[in-house]
């Protein structure tokens, strides 16, 4: 169980610069289309109130919840390779 914990924490710590690190990326990413739209399309009014608007609307989308799988997909691995090793 030691080992598990040793080995589990340093993990978990990299998961989490990852997923940090994409999150922001992909936040990055999401606000160059938001004003790279708002140039091309020639819209009026506020563009920093516009590119408000579409951040709010991508924290809440699908495609930012994906990048939660930064932790389900190598933790779930894991715990099956230890099922499979210790069960089969």
């Amino acid at each position: 169980m030691i080992v598990a914990i040793r080995f589990l924490i340093p993990l978990l710590i990299v998961l989490t610069v990852i997923y940090v690190g994409l999150s922001i990326y992909s936040r990055l990413v999401r606000r160059r289309k938001l004003i790279t739209h708002w140039e091309k399309k020639e819209l009026k009014g506020d563009r920093d109130a516009f590119v408000a608007r579409g951040l709010k609307k991508y924290d809440s989308s699908f495609r930012r919840k994906l990048l939660l799988g930064v932790y389900v997909v190598p933790l779930g691995a894991i715990a099956l390779l230890i099922y499979i090793i210790n069960f089969k």
